[in-house]
């Protein structure tokens, strides 16, 4: 890591806006980024096994989560050593929600130090925010996981096993399908099964916690923790700042007017739908700075900083909306189609937002809630005053959230209460 104090009225500007986009962990933007001069090494050639091939049978079974290899982490994060935990990178086997096949994910798997309970180990599955859609974006890169081992932490310090999903396509071969829901669930479920691999007391209970785009694959998770996460218990998921519905974007055949942070979360937006739908023409709703540097607004979230100012400084109103109503439609169409919830959830879940978030905004989760209380989800809605996109100041609540559905407290249910306010 790097602090640079040299050009901070930039840096505070350009780290604001990667902080808007937060896509990675709340508790971790600061004027501090990645030195590119330096990058973290990445896995060993045992662990960086190329993904199934597209088509290749999906998992099943015992197959599912399967350890294709695994390894120490010994230059993890000094703050996980210190509380006396271990770090595992591994490889194991998911599907594929984009065309159902079999897949390889890269993700981390911590254990913490001491004796387990009776009963063993909970198991907390962690979906990080956006990082990129690269594969130098993947968090197993990184020490820090890119900023996510501030949530693997508090987790760590009240004695559950935590898992880390790269996700599909970060770290592997083949594109990483941002925002699709499927995957991203499949990815936090079988996540749980090969930590339980790793950490033979490690017990079925298990739950979820997201932020941002991990807010989205937490709340997906949760969806689908009943088929899909046959022979787990599942108790929960907390949902921080999730990406749940994002069709707010589009209305009455126009592009509402975006903030800075949305414009420039657009191009991963796009480059998430293309994967799902190959016909996609990015120039339809992007043009001018973003579309000219895809290598600066395609790069990792905290990557190429300066640049990504330079683009958000050049940008106009028309560089961002479709050229054609039906263009707006079928973005609409395709944002109802990963939007959440599309079922009923297979236990509580907690959902949180900022009511200053400019990003995700607070009306279109606040909607896609009211909608999982429609479907008779337990959901306990909470709108934060004053905070923003991925606010580190939820998680604390939400580890304690956690730990109370470990502990069989009744979880709190906002929509028995009459819904969001």
């Amino acid at each position: 890591m790097r602090c640079e104090v040299g050009v901070r009225p930039v840096r505070t500007a350009v780290v604001a806006l990667a902080g808007a986009l937060a896509l990675t962990v709340p508790l971790a933007l600061t004027a501090c980024t990645t030195d590119a001069a330096s990058p973290a090494p990445p896995p060993t050639t045992s662990v960086a096994a190329p993904a199934s091939p597209s088509g290749s049978p999906a998992p099943a079974g015992d197959q599912r989560g399967a350890l294709i290899s695994r390894e120490p982490v010994p230059d993890i994060d000094a703050a996980i050593t210190a509380l006396g935990a271990t770090a595992t990178r591994v490889v194991y086997r998911s599907t594929s929600g984009v065309d159902g096949g079999g897949s390889e994910v890269v993700g981390t798997v911590f254990t913490p130090g001491g004796p387990a309970p009776d009963g063993g180990r909970p198991v907390v599955t962690v979906g990080h925010g956006t990082t990129g859609v690269n594969d130098e974006c993947a968090p197993s890169s990184s020490p820090t996981l890119l900023g996510t081992t501030n949530l693997v932490r508090p987790l760590l310090q009240r004695g559950y096993v935590v898992t880390v999903t790269d996700y599909q396509g970060l770290g592997t071969d083949g594109p990483h399908p941002y925002l699709e829901p499927d995957t991203a669930a499949y990815d936090l479920i079988d996540a749980v099964r090969a930590a339980r691999t790793v950490v033979p007391d490690a017990s079925t209970r298990w739950a979820a916690i997201g932020v941002s785009q991990g807010g989205q694959a937490s709340w997906s998770a949760a969806e689908h923790a009943g088929a899909y996460g046959d022979g787990l218990e599942f108790v929960g998921a907390a949902n921080l700042s999730p990406a749940a519905d994002l069709s707010g974007i589009v209305a009455d055949g126009t592009v509402e007017p975006l903030s800075l942070p949305q414009k420039m979360f657009l191009p991963y937006l796009l480059e998430g739908l293309k994967v799902i739908h190959p016909e996609l023409n990015p120039d339809d709703y992007m043009r001018g700075a973003l579309a000219a540097a895809p290598d600066v607004t395609l790069s990792c979230v905290t990557a190429k900083l300066q640049e990504k100012w330079t683009v958000a400084t050049q940008l106009t109103p028309a560089d961002t909306g479709p050229r054609t109503a039906a263009d707006a439609e079928r973005m609409r169409g395709w944002l109802q189609d990963i939007a959440l919830p599309k079922t009923g959830a297979g236990g509580p879940m907690l959902v949180v937002v900022g009511d200053r978030d400019n990003l995700i905004l607070p009306q279109w989760t606040s909607r896609a809630v009211d909608n999982a209380c429609a479907l008779g989800d337990v959901v306990e809605f909470d709108t934060r005053p004053g905070e923003g996109h991925a606010d580190g100041r939820s998680v604390p609540g939400a580890v304690q959230w956690i730990a109370d559905r470990f502990a069989g407290v009744p979880a709190p249910d906002t929509c028995a209460e009459g819904g969001t306010p």
